[in-house]
């Protein structure tokens, strides 16, 4: 309780005052929320709690999490929340110099790891997982996303029988229902804003064609009134190029994806989130774990690939009561997911143009006829 006064808690979110109570009688728990939502606190409370409460030696706590930041991003609140506590959290993840993680592992009493290392350190024998007794899986659509599926499966392996088992998804494709079925003994379903965005969010939809896409963008950044803006991209090579296209034309920009190493994926999220970058070009993937509060627009350049995922993009504006904007940039084959997506949210989306722009062909392609559509639904 300390640790939530220190850190500015007072009244808990939906998620956080239907899960802790479960967490607290070592119910198992699959929580099916969004970003934002304060689910990090809802299981990092009560797991506190209980390591305060019965002190016993090693690591009793495994959080897996699909991506670093969001890895150092659970251990910082843990750390926050626990401050006032001795115990000891670690991060365990690639990218980095394996050999300073064997010693802090020997300390700690919680780890937060990404699939992959994790499985390198209990293949060279450099971590007992002997004595935990609880296990967070943190996102878990998002690592079946990223191919950590039979990862998550050969760690299992090697974990006691008898624990408490979280798991924590935005959607719940099958796979992860699947794994959920599995793993789970008897659990607790708790479902938080699952299917809507935030009524703080606004949203409208430009239809475009492919070829004028980045022009378009261009445009709406020079009428837009924006602080902080996040750009979804489809593919890694599209986030840089575009990224560098941004750069090239004032824009203070930078872009998140795969092949950044470690350093420079930092140096991309901290400055976003300073305010040195004013623009963050990224891919799904990539954007897992950004906490950035003070987003004021979420554009995407292409459209997501499933509703939910459009959900989960929009899910990083209009945080903590403060207004936000989602513009989607829309081809005439993307009709379908903007009708699911509206099904979704259960609204029809504004459909805007920008009198100022010129919806020509570009000059490069004289036979191809101007085209201005219509997306209504």
């Amino acid at each position: 309780m300390a640790g939530v006064s220190d850190a500015g808690y007072a009244i808990p979110t939906p998620i956080q005052t239907e899960a802790i109570k479960p967490i607290t009688k070592h119910r198992d728990v699959m929580g099916l929320a969004q970003t934002g939502t304060g689910k990090t606190a809802a299981f990092v409370l009560p797991i506190l709690n209980r390591l305060v409460t019965c002190r016993k030696s090693g690591i009793r706590t495994l959080i897996l999490a699909p991506t670093r930041e969001l890895a150092e991003q659970i251990c910082q609140e843990i750390k926050t929340l626990g401050r006032r506590t001795d115990l000891n959290c670690t991060t365990v993840y690639g990218g980095v110099n394996i050999n300073p993680q064997f010693q802090k592992l020997k300390r700690a009493d919680i780890v937060v790891a990404c699939p992959g290392r994790l499985l390198d350190h209990i293949r060279r024998h450099t971590i007992d997982l002997s004595r935990l007794d609880a296990l967070i899986l943190d996102e878990a659509d998002h690592m079946f996303d990223m191919g950590f599926l039979p990862d998550i499966k050969s760690i299992l392996r090697h974990l006691p029988k008898r624990r408490q088992t979280l798991l924590f998804s935005a959607t719940m494709p099958k796979a992860i229902k699947r794994l959920a079925n599995d793993i789970l003994q008897n659990p607790v379903t708790i479902k938080i804003g699952s299917t809507k965005p935030a009524d703080t969010v606004s949203h409208a939809f430009y239809p475009v064609t492919q070829d004028l896409k980045t022009d378009l963008l261009l445009n709406l950044l020079d009428n837009t009134e924006a602080r902080s803006i996040l750009v979804f991209t489809r593919t890694k090579h599209r986030a840089k190029n575009l990224g560098k296209r941004l750069s090239v034309y004032g824009y203070r920009t930078a872009s998140l994806q795969g092949n950044l190493s470690q350093n420079k994926r930092q140096a991309a999220i901290d400055g976003f989130r300073d305010g040195s970058y004013q623009i963050l070009v990224a891919t799904d993937i990539a954007a897992r774990g950004i906490d950035v509060s003070r987003v004021s627009h979420v554009i995407n350049y292409d459209i997501p690939s499933t509703p939910e995922a459009y959900i989960h993009r929009i899910g990083r504006t209009g945080r903590a009561t403060r207004s936000g904007e989602a513009f989607t940039l829309a081809t005439e084959n993307d009709r379908d997911m903007v009708r699911a997506i509206s099904r979704m949210i259960d609204a029809e989306i504004e459909q805007r143009t920008l009198p100022t722009f010129s919806y020509k062909p570009v000059p490069s392609s004289p036979k191809r006829k101007p085209r201005r559509w219509s997306m209504k639904i």
